[in-house]
């Protein structure tokens, strides 16, 4: 099994909101999770790193996630409690009034791999050199999409592409979506919108596939690529290639 996640602020804005972490509990189950987040000045990064390491810590003091059905609960347990903990800090600081966060995990163990996700970052899987992407976008335009108000095509550069029906923090209670993916898969990708909104999945996947450099270092190349194009947002990533096939 390798992996890596790296995180860069890009080309225009000043300062980084996103957080990425993967990290292992007592018996090797890997947590990858990727939040990318909004609010006036600081209020972004103090949520997107709350989540974050809320989430983090309580998966790495785990011993085990147990059954399919208890990792199900205990990834919604513990999201919920980090949007509890946000939810309190905005209510008790009220400079940060309307700081939230986007969050997309993938739980990865022998036996099953889970998706989870709040918001526009997305999840993806690699089969066969390509990506598919698993999560479900949580904003204004997919919803206008799946309704077929929007097409594929004009959702792509649509004023109000990044207004959220969804996210963490927001209020006091969140559903996050959970996705149940077949085992057999040759990496996993987890991304803010920083990385789809400058390369489409052909050219990430790519790069991705590219075995002459390591992990990290094609993770290094997909942000330099999205800085050449402009570098428009954060960029976070979380890969995990290889060990994710029985």
């Amino acid at each position: 099994m390798e992996y890596a996640y790296l995180t860069d602020p890009g080309k225009v804005r000043d300062h980084n909101e996103d957080s990425v972490i993967i990290v292992k509990n007592e018996i090797g189950e890997v947590l990858l999770a990727v939040a990318d987040g909004m609010g006036g000045h600081t209020g972004g990064e103090i949520a997107s790193s709350i989540a974050i390491s809320h989430i983090g810590d309580r998966f790495r003091k785990t011993s085990s996630v147990g059954t399919k059905e208890d990792a199900i609960s205990f990834i919604k347990e513990i999201v919920s409690e980090a949007n509890v903990l946000l939810y309190k800090y905005t209510s008790e600081h009220k400079e940060s009034s309307g700081m939230g966060t986007t969050i997309v995990l993938a739980l990865v163990t022998d036996e099953f791999l889970l998706f989870g996700n709040i918001g526009d970052s997305s999840g993806y899987v690699l089969r066969k050199n390509k990506l598919h992407k698993i999560t479900t976008d949580h904003t204004l335009v997919s919803l206008l999409v799946r309704s077929g108000e929007l097409t594929e095509e004009e959702a792509k550069d649509h004023p109000r592409k990044n207004v959220l029906m969804r996210a963490l923090g927001a209020t006091n209670t969140v559903e996050m979506d959970i996705f149940d993916v077949e085992r057999e898969v040759d990496g996993i990708l987890l991304c803010s919108d920083g990385l789809t909104n400058m390369l489409d999945d052909e050219q990430i996947a790519k790069v991705l596939v590219d075995e002459d450099i390591s992990v990290e270092d094609r993770l290094k190349k997909l942000i330099v690529k999205c800085n050449n194009r402009g570098g428009t947002d954060n960029i976070s990533i979380a890969y995990l290639k290889d060990g994710v096939k029985r």
